[in-house]
């Protein structure tokens, strides 16, 4: 018999609410699942047993007494490590926060407490976020569900994880070059960027920095959908966010008949493996089955996309992370020192003149845009590496001139007025899931999301190996 927890989003809401069953089953489920794989995968910074189970009886006594609201009530969450949410220990994933409690939650994660949500765990993230793989000097390595000597992915590994091993339905991320797409590729599950603004990014010291944004790992579109539902919409806590809500029926699945999409497998440059091209190709094969129309295109980008994303990222890590080098230098992680030294280092000019390159590629996306949809290409250029390996490992150009980059996600935070989303489509050649991006046109989140149900409806789930599913006897309720 299927779990409660292995619901959508939704349907857990609504049982919950007509007392099907109880929040704190749910709840206690999502625990032991937790419990369960930390050992292996190494996911958690913590995770909130007594205070989970707690808000769960707490939602359970407001049904008997006819006074529940929310659209999410009683759904348990996970949530970044770099993400303050109250009394709970928040790292970073780095020894420089010590031992960090603060006294508010970022508003996205009010918003989904106040819709009824409930914080189970906080997860993983390598330190400041900083790298496409989730080790940290503080926590060790996040490692992948379905190969344990594989990485989960970064920045957002632990929210992948969670979500993949089925411990709650969706889990909050943060995405600067793609940090929810990457982990959510390489671990099966959906990852969406979302526009920037649509969420109010308020765990900056900045309000006004453009690449970063909150976005939500998930079990199924759906559930993505619920996160949006909830945490989208403007607040004066974030200048930059954008003075529109979001329409949860403007997400749902429609017919792909007649409708054009554009299809680029290496954005003009990378080299991406064989085997990811093949997952890729089959699901536009799927889609034009389903009638819609999928065309090649062709990008005039070049390594120059990832080389100007990265020197955006040094400045990024200089600007809000160097001051702590001084004190901290012996227990950070290396590269997280020479990303903050090389952004020190950049002139206020060379860096102004990101924006030509930023400006060329956007103007190269807006003609694509008035033929087509949506975007598709690969997630990343790879399915999940060995956790032995580096960043380092995926920076070179080839001799046939590609580029051997591990993810096709940064390209798009160049652009961040365009959503982008990663859907699970299949299963790599080493056994290893593959993700096909969808990038849509700039704030039309809603309509990423609907192309995306769409696919998802006409491609069988990919599963986790048998022994990594939760035990039969977890599923008693």
């Amino acid at each position: 018999m299927t779990h409660p927890l292995d619901l959508p989003t939704a349907e857990i809401a609504a049982g919950i609410r007509s007392g099907a069953f109880s929040a704190e089953t749910v709840v206690a489920e999502s625990i032991s699942r937790a419990k369960a794989i930390r050992p292996a995968l190494n996911p958690f910074v913590l995770i909130r047993e007594e205070k989970a189970l707690e808000a769960a009886r707490a939602v359970d006594r407001a049904i008997a007494r006819g006074e529940a609201r929310g659209a999410l009530l009683g759904v348990p969450f996970a949530a970044k490590d770099l993400t303050p949410t109250e009394g709970d220990l928040t790292t970073l994933g780095s020894w420089t926060r010590q031992d960090w409690v603060p006294t508010d939650s970022a508003l996205c994660i009010r918003r989904l407490q106040q819709a009824g949500a409930i914080l189970v765990a906080k997860t993983t993230t390598p330190e400041f976020a900083y790298s496409s793989m989730t080790t940290s000097p503080r926590w060790g390595t996040t490692r992948n569900p379905w190969n344990r000597e594989r990485t989960s992915g970064g920045s957002s590994g632990g929210s992948a994880v969670a979500v993949a091993t089925g411990v709650v339905p969706f889990a909050e991320g943060t995405d600067m070059g793609g940090s929810v797409r990457i982990p959510a590729s390489f671990c099966g599950v959906v990852g969406l960027k979302p526009s920037l603004g649509r969420i109010p990014m308020t765990i900056l010291p900045s309000v006004f920095d453009n690449i970063s944004h909150f976005g939500s790992l998930a079990c199924r579109v759906g559930d993505a959908v619920a996160f949006m539902a909830t945490a989208a919409g403007p607040s004066d806590e974030d200048i930059s966010s954008l003075p529109i809500g979001f329409n949860p029926e403007d997400a749902a699945a429609r017919d792909l008949r007649g409708r054009r999409f554009a299809l680029s497998i290496d954005l003009g440059y990378y080299a991406v493996q064989p085997q990811v091209e093949t997952v890729i190709r089959q699901a536009a094969e799927t889609l034009r089955r389903a009638g819609g129309v999928v065309e090649e295109v062709s990008l005039p980008w070049t390594r120059a996309v990832n080389d100007e994303w990265f020197d955006l990222w040094c400045v990024f890590m200089s600007a809000f992370f160097g001051q702590e080098v001084e004190r901290y230098r012996d227990r950070m992680d290396p590269a997280v020192v020479a990303m903050i030294e090389r952004g020190g280092s950049m002139g206020a000019t060379a860096y102004k003149q990101v924006e030509l390159l930023r400006t060329a590629m956007w103007r190269d996306l807006a003609a694509l845009f008035e033929r087509y949809e949506a975007l598709l290409c690969p997630t990343c250029a790879v399915t999940a590496p060995l956790v032995t390996e580096t960043d380092d490992d995926y920076v070179a150009t080839l001799r046939d001139g590609r580029y051997k980059g591990l993810d096709v996600t940064c390209p798009f935070n160049m652009v961040p007025q365009l959503p982008a989303l990663s859907l699970p489509v299949g299963v790599a050649e080493d056994g290893l899931p593959v993700g096909l991006q969808i990038v849509g046109r700039r704030f039309a989140d809603e309509q990423v999301l609907s192309i995306a149900a769409a696919i998802e409806a006409l491609m069988p789930p990919a599963r986790l190996p048998r022994s990594l599913e939760p035990s039969p006897a977890a599923s008693n309720w």
